[in-house]
C-alpha cells in the first residue's frame, strides 16, 4: 500500500470525527449544489409555465 493512499485515508478519518457524524463530505455537498440547481431550473420552468396559463387564460376571455 502507499502511504499517501494511508496518510488520505487517516486525514479523512480525521476531518470525520473532527467535524462529527453531521458533517457533509464532498460528495454530498456537489450533490447538494447540483440539486440546488435543478431546484431552482424547475422553479424558473413553473413561474414561465404559470405566466403562459394566465395569458392564455386571458386571451380565450376575449
Amino acid at each position: 500500500m502507499n502511504h499517501e493512499t494511508l496518510r488520505n485515508w487517516v486525514e479523512a478519518l480525521r476531518r470525520e470525527r473532527r467535524d462529527g457524524p453531521a458533517a457533509v463530505s464532498g460528495e454530498e455537498r456537489a450533490e447538494l449544489a447540483r440539486l440546488r440547481r435543478r431546484v431552482a431550473e424547475l422553479e424558473l420552468e413553473k413561474e414561465v409555465l404559470r405566466k403562459a396559463a394566465v395569458f392564455f387564460a386571458r386571451e380565450t376571455d376575449r
